[in-house]
Parts: C-alpha cells; sequence; structure tokens
C-alpha cells in the first residue's frame, strides 16, 4: 500500500489561500478554510452587488469590515498589510479584480470563486494548485480541479477532467420554491430600500423602489437577501431572495450549499496540493 502525501498541521499553518471574488459561496468556503487553519486572502471587485449581504465578507469593500459566523475580514489597500491582518486572527481583503496580488503573494492555492459561469482571467498556471468553481473551466486546461456548484446528487464533486454543468439559470428549491424565490430589478436605476435582510413579508408586498417603480415580494416568506440600499440595477438583476421557510436566522448563518462546496475545497487541498508541490519541486 503506498503512502499517501499529507499536509501537516504545521504546513497547514503556512499555506497560502487567494481567493478571487468573497460573495456568498466564496465566503462559506473561506470560512470553512480560515477555521481549518489556512492562511485565506480575498479579492473583490470596487462595488460587489452581494444579495445575500449577511453572510458574505464582500461586504467590508463598503464597510472596511464584516464579520461572518465569528470570523472578520478587513479590507486592506495594499498587499503588503496581508500579514498584519493574519497575525491579529483575520481575513485580509483588497480590491483587486486584475489579480494583481497574486503577484506580491505567491499562493499556493488559487480559487477562482467568482461564478462568472466563464472563467475571466483564472490560468493553470496562477498556482501549484489552481481551482475553479462551477460552469466556465475546464479541469486539466484552465484550472487542476473543478468544483461542481450546481445544487443536486452531484453538488461538490471533485472534476479532474472536464467541465461543471452547465448554468442552468433555475435557483435550487427551498422549502418548493425555486425561481418564485428570487426578487429581481423591475428596470434600471438605482436601488433604493423599504424593507431589509431578517423582515418578514407577504407575497406582493413592496420591498423597494427602482425609479419610483415598485419591487415586489414574489412570495411570503423571511427576505434572506436583498442588495444594498443605492446599488445601481440593471433590468432583471436578481436583487434579493425569499425563503419561505419563514426562519430568521438562516439570514445570518452560512447556507448547506456553500458549506458543502466549502469542504470540496478543503478536500481538493488537502488530496492535491501535495503532490502538486512535491512535482514542481522535481
Amino acid at each position: 500500500m503506498v503512502k499517501k502525501d499529507l499536509l501537516t498541521y504545521k504546513e497547514i499553518g503556512q499555506t497560502r489561500v487567494l481567493i478571487r471574488g468573497a460573495g456568498e459561496m466564496a465566503s462559506g468556503m473561506g470560512h470553512r478554510l480560515f477555521k481549518s487553519g489556512f492562511k485565506v486572502c480575498l479579492l473583490e471587485i470596487s462595488c460587489p452587488l452581494a444579495v445575500r449581504r449577511m453572510v458574505s465578507f464582500c461586504e467590508a469593500v463598503y464597510d472596511r469590515e464584516k464579520t461572518v459566523e465569528g470570523v472578520t475580514a478587513i479590507r486592506i489597500d495594499e498587499p503588503s498589510e496581508i500579514f498584519s491582518v493574519w497575525e491579529e486572527g483575520k481575513l485580509p481583503l483588497l480590491v483587486d479584480p486584475e489579480n494583481k496580488t497574486k503577484e506580491f503573494l505567491n499562493p499556493h492555492v488559487l480559487i477562482d470563486a467568482i461564478l462568472a459561469k466563464r472563467n475571466i482571467s483564472t490560468k493553470i498556471t496562477d498556482a501549484p494548485l489552481v481551482v475553479g468553481l462551477g460552469p466556465g473551466f475546464k479541469a486539466g486546461k484552465d484550472v487542476h480541479v473543478v468544483i461542481e456548484t450546481n445544487r443536486g446528487h452531484n453538488l461538490g464533486r471533485l472534476i479532474f477532467e472536464g467541465e461543471a454543468e452547465p448554468n442552468t439559470g433555475v435557483p435550487g428549491m427551498i422549502g418548493g420554491y425555486g425561481l418564485e424565490r428570487v426578487i429581481r430589478a423591475p428596470r434600471d436605476g438605482k436601488f433604493k430600500l423599504l424593507k431589509d435582510i431578517g423582515d418578514l413579508v407577504a407575497e406582493g408586498e413592496t420591498v423597494a423602489y427602482v425609479k419610483g417603480e415598485p419591487v415586489r415580494a414574489t412570495i411570503s416568506g423571511v427576505i434572506r437577501g436583498l442588495l444594498r440600499d443605492g446599488s445601481e440595477v440593471t433590468q432583471g438583476l436578481k436583487a434579493g431572495d425569499i425563503d419561505p421557510r419563514s426562519e430568521q436566522s438562516y439570514c445570518a448563518t452560512i447556507s448547506e450549499k456553500a458549506r458543502a462546496i466549502g469542504g470540496s475545497v478543503l478536500e481538493a487541498i488537502l488530496s492535491q496540493l501535495p503532490q502538486r508541490l512535491r512535482e514542481e519541486k522535481e
């Protein structure tokens, strides 16, 4: 029986993980990796549009810091500040859509968690181990490993050849509702809130306005996600999410999907990084 390479706890604590994206899924994954001992750094765009804001580290772009289930991300302005944030036991976050931080940090693992449904600029040579979340990446070409993000039997599956399932455009079922639970912007303009995350609403109730046009609750339940007040939206953009289960505590906790994906990324790192590092040395 061949002994498999494993990362020691000390090596985990020295492993630098760079995550492109800090929305809901990226945050759930980053939270799990951070709690597992990895050195995690997050990159975002200058105006992220997170719907599930209470569990998205990207809110630190606006508020300088964001805490999700006891883990705090701090927005910094220079890569040189990364190490001091790590020493504080927190997650550094930079506005860096071009991924320039990669050259400074020289990460062991790079994860594309932008969820753009296409590969914007991530390359398999960006780090010893490169992981892509969802469709838009080809394992063995763009990244080393693709993680399936579509709800269903294969959610969280590690793909070493080929691609994830195509984007269906249909949200996963929660409490018997799929498309019905998504709130979309009725027109282009500025999003003006009347309600906020955690509020209980009835079907048809107005939760926001866009240029005077009401944005109504599509079903009854609790608002689990909603764009920030003042966000610039385009017609049809996902602007909110209603949970028919009406459990308000779910609004501030990481979803089962994000936890599953986080566990899969953890598996990918633990099972693949030692081999990748050894191959680089040979």
